[in-house]
């Protein structure tokens, strides 16, 4: 496994490294590919909130790409509950039929981050872009993988039909279809 530990409004010690090591280290034996890892942990400046030690991992595998965020008064629980939800993505990932893996490998891999883009004064500003494979699954396997990978919506061109379809997660926590016309 390839791990990144990142701090943000926190100095990450060698022992909080290597405690996260440690316990994501139980993820490397569940996942049979070398996943790279990606931790980031953060510090929220907010007095408000209690919750302030936020744990937010990125995993990519040869599959789809695995991410998690869990926030708790201290870096270790996070860590903790985070590992936990991670776990249980993989397990629910593992149980996917091979062909779904490649497919959503074909379709969801990691993506090359660009430069920001400056608009002119009044635009919105694009602050960041994506290009990715869009392969061929159902609804049902466009919504395991907006599941997997912790985000509001999925795009993905639909087996059936060949078109471009989004799948996105409602307020009621139902889920929606999106299809041209």
């Amino acid at each position: 496994m390839q791990l990144q530990v990142r701090g943000r409004n926190l100095e990450v010690s060698d022992a909080i490294r290597s405690y996260a090591e440690e316990k994501l280290g139980k993820l490397d034996r569940q996942l049979t590919d070398d996943p790279r890892v990606e931790l980031e942990l953060i510090v929220e400046k907010n007095p408000s909130i209690a919750e302030n030690h936020v744990a937010e991992a990125t995993i990519w595998t040869k599959g789809p790409v695995l991410r998690a965020r869990e926030a708790s008064p201290d870096i270790r629980a996070s860590i903790d509950q985070l590992v936990d939800k991670l776990e249980r993505q993989v397990a629910r990932y593992k149980t996917q039929g091979r062909s779904r893996r490649r497919r959503a490998a074909r379709s969801n891999g990691p993506a090359p981050e660009t430069m920001p883009v400056v608009g002119d004064e009044g635009e919105p500003l694009i602050v960041k872009s994506k290009q990715f494979q869009v392969g061929p699954m159902s609804p049902g396997e466009a919504v395991l993988q907006l599941e997997l990978i912790g985000h509001d919506f999925f795009v993905f061109r639909n087996g059936d039909s060949n078109e471009i379809n989004v799948v996105y997660r409602r307020r009621d926590g139902n889920f929606g279809l999106i299809e041209p016309q």
